[in-house]
Formats: C-alpha cells, sequence, structure tokens
C-alpha cells in the first residue's frame, strides 16, 4: 500500500513535470509576442493553451478547494481569522490557510484509513503526521507568527517613541512626526504606524487610527500607548512630555518583561535536565558499581 502511494505521488509528479516542459514553447511564443507588441498587433493564438500548468490546474483547483472551504467554514471563525493573519502580519488569505488546514486534515484522516484496513503501522504514521500538521500546524504556526510579531513591536516601541519625542519636540506635529519615524526607521511597528499615517491621510481622525491601531495589534503596550496619545489630544496636555513619559515607562517595561524571561530560564532547563543529562550523569556513575556488583553475584553463586 506504501509502495502504491508513492507511485501514485510519483506519477502525479511526472504529469506535472510533463505539462509544464510541454507549455515552454508556448511560454516562449507568448513572451514573443508581449515583446514585438509595441511595433504590430499579433493575435497570441489561444491564450489557454499558453498557460503554463501551474495557472491551468494548480491555481483552479486551490482557488475551487478555497471556495469550498469558506462555504463550510462560519462567518465568525473566518473574521476572526482574517483577524489572526492581520495581526500576524502575513500575505496568506483566509480562505487559503483554510484551505490548506482541511485539505491536510482530510488527506491525514483518508490516509490513517488506508492504513488502519491495510494494517500497515507506516501509513498510519504518515496519517496521524498529516493529520496533526493539518489540525494543529497551521494554527500553531499563526500563533507563533503572532507572539514573534508582537514582541518585536514591543522591542522596538521605545526607540521609536524617542524619535518620536525629538520629532514633536523639534516643533514637527503628531501626524508629521510619525510620517518622519516611518521614513527613518523600519520593522513591524513602523508598518503599523504608517497605516495609522495612511489613515489620517486619507481623512480618518488621529483618535480613531489609534483605536484601530490598537485592536489590530494584540499587545497592551501599544494600546496603552494610544490609550495615552488619545487621552492627551482630549485634555490638550504636552504631547512631547507624554511621549518622553510613555517612552520611559516602555523602556522599564521591556527590562522588567527581559528580567521575567531570566527568571523563568531555571524552571525550562529543569525537564531537558532531569529527561537527558541526570541518566547520562547515573549512568557514568552508578554502571561500573552496578557491574562490579553483578560480578560479586556472579562469583558468589
Amino acid at each position: 500500500m506504501l509502495l502504491l502511494i508513492i507511485g501514485m505521488v510519483a506519477f502525479a509528479g511526472g504529469v506535472y513535470i510533463a505539462m509544464e516542459n510541454a507549455s515552454v514553447s508556448r511560454k516562449q511564443i507568448q513572451a514573443n509576442t508581449k515583446r514585438a507588441s509595441s511595433y504590430a498587433v499579433i493575435d497570441p493564438g489561444n491564450e489557454e493553451i499558453s498557460k503554463s500548468a501551474n495557472e491551468r490546474l494548480i491555481q483552479p483547483l486551490m482557488e475551487r478547494f478555497s471556495e469550498m472551504a469558506v462555504r463550510m467554514s462560519p462567518a465568525g471563525k473566518r473574521m476572526e481569522l482574517q483577524r489572526k493573519l492581520r495581526n500576524a502580519g502575513t500575505n496568506v488569505k483566509p480562505q487559503t490557510l483554510l484551505a490548506f488546514k482541511g485539505g491536510v486534515t482530510i488527506g491525514g484522516v483518508v490516509v490513517i484509513i488506508m492504513g488502519a484496513g491495510a494494517g500497515s503501522m507506516p501509513i498510519l504514521g504518515v496519517g496521524m503526521l498529516l493529520f496533526i500538521i493539518g489540525f494543529l500546524g497551521s494554527d500553531f504556526w499563526l500563533n507563533s507568527r503572532i507572539r514573534g510579531r508582537r514582541d518585536e513591536m514591543e522591542r522596538a516601541l521605545p526607540d521609536t517613541l524617542d524619535l518620536l519625542t525629538v520629532s514633536v519636540e523639534a516643533g514637527l506635529g503628531f501626524d508629521a512626526a510619525v510620517s518622519k519615524v516611518c521614513e527613518k526607521m523600519h520593522g513591524p511597528l513602523i508598518e503599523e504606524f504608517d497605516v495609522v499615517a495612511r489613515e489620517i491621510r486619507v481623512g480618518e481622525t488621529r483618535r480613531q487610527a489609534l483605536r484601530n491601531m490598537g485592536d489590530r495589534v494584540a499587545s497592551d503596550d501599544l494600546r496603552s500607548f494610544a490609550r495615552s496619545i488619545i487621552q492627551a489630544d482630549e485634555m490638550g496636555t504636552s504631547l512631547g512630555r507624554t511621549l518622553k513619559v510613555q517612552a520611559d515607562d516602555m523602556r522599564i517595561h521591556r527590562q522588567l518583561a527581559a528580567e521575567e524571561k531570566a527568571m523563568k530560564a531555571p524552571v525550562k532547563m529543569l525537564f531537558p535536565t532531569v529527561l537527558f543529562i541526570f541518566p547520562a550523569m547515573f549512568i557514568v556513575i552508578l554502571g561500573p558499581a552496578f557491574l562490579n556488583i553483578m560480578a560479586s553475584l556472579a562469583e558468589a553463586t
């Protein structure tokens, strides 16, 4: 059964490679046609045949499967997934992730059924691996991307607020200071500030643009920063002083977070120590004594 599956995969790969190679000449004709379009009107022929195997076969199949996954998924689940993908800073569409998750999970179930019917443990193992990757792997990848992006933004927030403070104290308004920061710095946090600047330019109020940033990013530090700027704007307090206080607070918070992670390190090291280091130490220390005891017992008998 395993050989049959490998043969089917190899056959599908061979068909795809053959179709891709068969369309090479059509691709060359299409490229020449585009190059000659500036001085002549040439009929490129059948547009469908000129497409590659990926455009004719793989992409329509993935789009059809994505539409099916979207129809089967609840609307609330899609909106939640779209929010998570936005927080992760990835260009993956919700329907694409749903199609991958559903396809790999269903494929894993099918392989498990085939392995159970054939009584083959390797096929069952492959099916379980596919099922775990499809059902849990996509969520684990997405959550790890969200945590990594959030941590990177929180690390860059104090330095970004320092530059904002300098720009505001130099005479720039908050909107101009945000645009200046976007010109000078890079990273996920700067991407969020760039979104804020674009929203303000198209007519959104500063208060609502900052609220939108707090809703987009799953970070308490950024939400606190947005609330502080909104409050300073409403009460008419000094924006430069507010930014300076926020930068100091965020830097202290970053230091405390680093100390917290350092305090957690011994606890995290306990498990690999018990599982991997202690057994080796016991074998090295107690192994010779155990062998001597066994030899003494053998001589006594």
